[in-house]
């Protein structure tokens, strides 16, 4: 079995499988962590322990986007990223900023990051797209209805593919117009952001109708809420921990390159290496 040439991202590694993005959390208050790399020091060493078990890509990120937090400050943000960003940067690492500021961006890719992760496909801040475009990096457009306070109230769909491609559309033609260079766009159809489950099941189901966009597809599934509700205790009825999800993350993943994606975003670096060199040796790598 064979699946599709996985386009190439100019700046970015390529390989006969999905490129691999290693979260780095440093904020007190993610869904994944709880804070466990909050501290600058604590988050470079859990980035450098990714990158050695095999991640592609870091991505930093300075702002918690699970149902319901409150943005910090840009000045707070900025603390918690940028040193972690440099170091990263500074040992090898292909480091990615997840950031919605076009201020914090700015500064990290001075610092050294090579990709910039908007969760907001441009809509929080108007000058990120055109930042992107004259630093000539690549860029993570996701689908976005609303930050984090507001998106489970936005979670209302006809056909959730359908649209999420309707919705993509003009923020991919956006991109485009800012002069980002579609050989550097990359599309997410934003799982667990304004959708429930069965949305984000259906969007993974039909992902390769994604590839309309003729961009590469970031998957991020890992750990999130749906694949605690599909792995409840039977008899108590509650949610999978959150770092217990990880062997389903992995499952996702591979199944999703299988779909098209190009990338996949997870917490758990190993677990994903390993399901992926199940799935090449099964014949699942590029022709």
């Amino acid at each position: 079995m064979t699946v599709d040439s996985n386009r190439s991202v100019t700046g970015l590694p390529r390989r006969s499988r999905p490129l691999v993005m290693g979260v780095v959390n440093v904020t007190p208050d993610s869904f994944s962590d709880g804070g466990l790399f909050f501290d600058a020091p604590l988050a470079i060493e859990h980035g450098l322990r990714l990158r050695e078990q095999g991640a592609d890509i870091l991505d930093v990120g300075g702002e918690s986007t699970r149902p319901g937090a409150e943005r910090p400050p840009v000045e707070e943000e900025l603390r918690r990223v940028i040193p972690v960003v440099r170091a990263l940067s500074g040992a090898g690492a292909t480091v990615s900023v997840d950031t919605m500021r076009a201020e914090v961006a700015a500064q990290a890719v001075a610092a050294g990051a090579q990709l910039i992760n908007d969760v907001s496909g441009g809509l929080a801040d108007a000058a990120l797209m055109p930042l992107a475009a004259e630093s000539e990096i690549p860029y993570v457009c996701m689908h976005w209805r609303g930050h984090s306070t507001v998106m489970e109230q936005r979670a209302t769909y006809g056909d959730v593919v359908k649209d999420v491609i309707d919705e993509l559309t003009p923020r991919v033609e956006a991109a485009l117009a800012a002069g980002i260079t579609r050989d550097r766009l990359i599309i997410d159809p934003g799982l667990g952001f304004a959708k429930r489950a069965e949305h984000n099941w259906d969007l993974l189901q039909r992902l390769a109708e994604l590839k309309v966009f003729e961009c590469p597809i970031l998957v991020a599934a890992s750990r999130k809420r749906f694949l605690g509700s599909l792995l409840a205790d039977p008899t108590s009825g509650e949610p999978r921990p959150v770092t217990e999800r990880d062997v389903a993350s992995a499952t996702v993943s591979v199944f999703a390159w299988l779909a098209g994606a190009w990338c996949v975003r997870v917490h758990d670096v190993l677990s994903t290496m390993d399901a992926l060199a199940v799935a090449t040796r099964m014949g699942c790598a590029e022709s």
